[in-house]
């Protein structure tokens, strides 16, 4: 094993379950009672599942631009919740001790990402870092994971990729790489399939127990 290669969102730091609250309250405006398969449909991936749940649904009109609008300054107010999730700083460290290259893909954007890394102070353990910028498609497509280990210079085989979502567990797999699920709230209950092992959290286990289990 050669390399580690991280999602962002939902897995370093939870913002799908502030997201899933923000577009709930959002969408109640517009008569729709947003349940929680519904959005999880949209989660490591493009939100045009959503919108056109929305437009199926909606009770009144609205624009996108609206809704957008509205739920970015509810996300506004609760943004000084997030933290980190369990354990992932003391897997970077352990990654970076055991020598692994490190990489990070997200369907989001380089500067939605870089600035969370920045605010957390993890930035500096990312190698390669491959968002929605640099692909012509995101999860689940694969392109994004391909792109990462391109960039680290490593194959499929020598890395294991970390997830939250199915749209980004099926994108790694895609990829050749082995994955580890690690939902959380808003994910958990999503049906997984062909990943290498499910943590409840980085806090499960070390890395180095991790990478035994997966290499059995």
């Amino acid at each position: 094993m050669k390399g580690v290669i991280f999602d962002f969102d939902g897995l370093i730091v939870d913002t799908e379950s502030i997201w899933y609250e923000v577009y709930k309250e959002t969408v109640l405006e517009y008569g729709v009672e947003l349940a929680l398969e519904e959005f999880a449909k949209v989660i490591g991936t493009t939100d045009e599942v959503l919108y056109a749940y929305l437009e199926k649904h909606a009770t009144k009109p609205f624009t996108r631009d609206d809704i957008e609008k509205a739920a970015h300054e509810l996300y506004k107010t609760k943004i000084d919740t997030l933290t980190l999730r369990e354990g992932v700083e003391e897997y970077l460290k352990e990654a970076k001790e055991l020598g692994l290259k490190i990489g990070l893909a997200s369907s989001s954007s380089r500067a939605w990402v870089t600035s969370y890394l920045k605010k957390y102070k993890i930035l500096e353990y990312f190698e390669v870092i491959r968002t929605k910028d640099d692909v012509a498609k995101v999860k689940p497509d694969p392109e994004l994971y391909i792109q990462a280990l391109k960039g680290l210079d490593i194959a499929p085989e020598e890395a294991i990729a970390f997830e939250d979502s199915v749209n980004g567990s099926t994108a790694a797999i895609k990829a050749g790489i082995s994955c580890v699920i690690v939902p959380n709230p808003v994910t958990e209950q999503l049906a997984f399939t062909s990943y290498s092992y499910r943590l409840s959290s980085m806090n499960e286990m070390p890395l180095s127990t991790l990478l035994d289990k997966i290499n059995k």
